[in-house]
């Protein structure tokens, strides 16, 4: 797959749908695997995956293996879904007053849950490469090291496009007023 990738980062577009047609097979395989809960979504999840390798595919370094790279922007699509499916089941999770079993599986604040669903709404809408180094440095508190690291990005990168992402969310929430 290597060979295919970097031809087709050379020019070759031929090289580019084999090295799509492989991807897309391994990234099936490594869904499967690993979602059983989204045996409808596997499709979903492909296509998202094939999308983000599309995008960051120059991100790529030739003298890296490709293999772990695309399992990297795998992970974190199947990570994006597993968030966005809490949300969604934490929004459909409701206490009833005195149920203390329940405590610990909704949030006491619905304001709370709502806030955090429209911020992970509005940096779903930014492009990968802006999207990724925030969640992965302001969210989920790695370093700028483990997150270029995992992105395969430098260092100087992952702080420009956390820069530039907030920047552009700050800018899209002063224009509409309110957050979606």
């Amino acid at each position: 797959m290597r060979g295919l990738l970097l031809a087709a980062l050379a020019g070759d577009n031929a090289a580019y749908v084999a090295f799509l047609t492989h991807a897309g097979a391994r990234l099936r395989s490594y869904y499967r695997r690993r979602a059983a809960a989204f045996a409808d979504d596997i499709e979903d999840l492909v296509q998202e995956a094939m999308l983000a390798i599309h995008n960051q595919r120059h991100t790529y370094r030739s003298d890296q293996p490709v293999t772990p790279w695309l399992y990297a922007i795998a992970r974190y699509k199947l990570i994006d879904a597993l968030r966005a499916r809490a949300s969604r089941m934490s929004v459909l999770v409701a206490r009833e007053p005195g149920d203390e079993e329940g405590a610990d599986l909704a949030s006491p604040e619905p304001a709370a849950l709502e806030t955090r669903r429209d911020l992970l709404v509005l940096i779903g809408t930014l492009p990968d490469h802006f999207r990724l180094p925030i969640v992965h440095v302001k969210l989920e508190g790695l370093s700028v090291a483990e997150a270029a690291r995992l992105l395969g990005m430098s260092a100087s990168a992952v702080k420009i496009g956390i820069h530039r992402g907030l920047k552009a969310l700050s800018r899209r929430v002063a224009a509409e007023g309110t957050a979606p």
